[in-house]
């Protein structure tokens, strides 16, 4: 059989995916597998290097027996997965303790340090974004201060994309969107000595790995990774992406202007730039290739909140969120004004703020029923979205708006976007992006596209518009607004409620107005 299927692996925080494509979209078999979190401590969320490979070679297998095809078949894999965090190798190339995930909040008290000394600011000209807790950099200042010995023996740093293609051809590197969420320089997208030595970390600079572009041939499967997975040894691996641009370019926003938002468990909300625009509301970072650069506005407050319901309500249910959110399809589509429902803050995992922030209910009355509730917490976490959108907006113009994740797929959802961003969206017949953006890598390595925007414009996917309603638009407009003033007039009580040290509210300043500022998110112990 010809070799004319291209394989994207897409590991993100929960699940793992392997879909096999045509060269133009179509989905040909599709593997996935959990992966377990390990949370032995408060604030610690880790993943076992070696359990993560195990179900990622399953995933494959199983995408392959799907699709009824066998490794002779695929052409070429890329590889995709959740971003930031850290993955450690020692001087062996061997896993350096568990992975460290982006829901870690170990490096909190770091990242407030930092941000006391007057650190955070002075980095954001040189790398065009502050240092998140759980960003690399913050992770590994917080193992030199309590892990010196795991620190001192560290060979490589890589990112969770990393190791999976390191498992598949045996090469240690990252690609430029990985390193750019901690390392490189704005405007150079290269290694920055001068973010090192500001962050104390130094030492680690022979640590970093090559960079090498998403599209480039990055190895080939190894004999060993064939027997693991199915597939053909000396099949081209590409470099691959960072998985929120894997998600823009698998939804075919590659082109600056281009915004693609994301309702997974994080609130992802990217926009290319021709130019780098630096800003405290968002952190600017390399695009898929040099000279283009990603903005992005990002917490973790987006559908973990319906999961996070789905568990309360229906804990014995698979895909209970996606049962939820069928229940309450009808209700978005019909006029919202007809029926009040309560204003629903999606804080439970972290925010847009500096301070801790708490998830809440308000305006909840005793007429108001399950349904009512899990509508709140759909417009909520739009709402969530529509506040990182707008920080965007100043960035430059926004041709066009993609969103997936979220339960974007269904009509309700989807136009409920369009209302509460003012602004039409488009949503994609393929529901797995992210496999599909670091399966079109994998086609340009090989030589299947050019480039990349020639291997997003080739992709036979149907799209749907959806257009803002000016009813609706408007009353959600009022609503967003409502949202805001009560995040206002709560930001002096969050502090308390969150350390239960409860004081008068008349020592709190109650109605003095604090303006909401989009910044680095605080994550609770409570993590997915």
């Amino acid at each position: 059989m010809p070799q004319n299927f291209i394989l994207g692996i897409d590991c993100g925080s929960t699940t793992t995916k392997a879909v096999i494509f045509s060269p133009v979209g179509q989905i040909m078999g599709i593997g996935r597998a959990r992966i377990v979190q390990h949370m032995d401590r408060p604030h610690h969320v880790e993943r076992d290097l070696h359990e993560t490979w195990c179900a990622v070679a399953a995933t494959v297998r199983d995408a392959l027996a799907d699709a009824k095809l066998d490794g002779h078949s695929i052409a070429s894999v890329g590889v995709t997965a959740h971003g930031d965090g850290l993955f450690l190798l020692d001087r062996l190339g061997n896993p350096l303790g568990r992975g460290i995930m982006s829901l870690d909040s170990r490096g909190r008290d770091v990242h407030e340090s930092w941000k006391q000394e007057g650190v955070l600011d002075q980095l954001m000209p040189i790398s065009g974004q502050r240092p998140y807790p759980y960003s690399a950099t913050t992770i590994l200042a917080w193992l030199r201060d309590h892990e010196p010995e795991r620190y001192h023996a560290i060979g490589s740093v890589i990112f969770a994309k990393d190791w999976i293609r390191l498992c598949l051809t045996g090469r240690v590197a990252t690609d430029l969107t990985e390193a750019s969420t901690a390392f490189t320089d704005l405007h150079t997208q290269d290694y920055s000595d001068q973010i090192l030595s500001l962050l104390g970390l130094s030492d680690i600079r022979g640590a970093l790995p090559e960079i090498l572009l998403s599209c480039d041939l990055a190895g080939v499967i190894t004999p060993s990774a064939a027997a693991a997975t199915g597939l053909l040894a000396g099949t081209p691996v590409s470099a691959g992406l960072h998985d929120v641009t894997s998600a823009a370019v698998g939804l075919g926003n590659t082109r600056a202007g281009d915004m693609t938002i994301t309702a997974g468990t994080f609130s992802i909300n990217e926009v290319f730039r021709d130019r780098p625009v630096v800003g405290n509301d968002w952190a600017c970072r390399a695009g898929y290739r040099r000279g283009l650069w990603n903005c992005m506005a990002i917490s973790p407050a987006s559908s973990s909140n319906l999961e996070w319901m789905a568990q309360i309500l229906l804990p014995d249910q698979s895909n209970a969120a996606a049962a939820l959110l069928k229940d309450v399809e009808a209700r978005l589509l019909s006029s919202r004004h007809d029926h009040a429902v309560p204003i629903y803050h999606p804080y439970l995992f972290g925010s847009p703020y500096e301070m801790p922030a708490s998830a809440s209910f308000f305006g909840v009355q005793s007429w108001h029923d399950r349904t009512d509730l899990l509508q709140a917490i759909v417009e909520g976490t739009i709402f969530n979205h529509r506040q990182h959108v707008e920080a965007l907006r100043r960035t430059g113009a926004v041709n066009r708006i993609g969103v997936s994740g979220g339960g974007s797929g269904q009509a309700g959802v989807a136009q409920l976007f369009a209302n509460i961003l003012s602004q039409s969206v488009e949503i994609s017949e393929v529901r797995e992006a992210g496999a599909l953006g670091a399966a079109l890598t994998a086609a340009v390595s090989v030589g299947i596209y050019p480039e990349l925007e020639q291997a997003c414009a080739a992709q036979c996917v149907g799209r749907r518009a959806f257009k803002p309603d000016p009813e609706a638009m408007r009353f959600y407009d009022g609503a967003y607004h409502h949202y805001v003033d009560l995040i206002q007039a709560l930001q002096p009580f969050w502090p308390r409620l969150y350390d239960g040290k409860y004081q008068s509210s008349s020592k709190l300043n109650v109605g003095v107005p604090m303006t909401p500022q989009v910044s680095e998110s605080v994550l609770t112990e409570a993590n997915p």
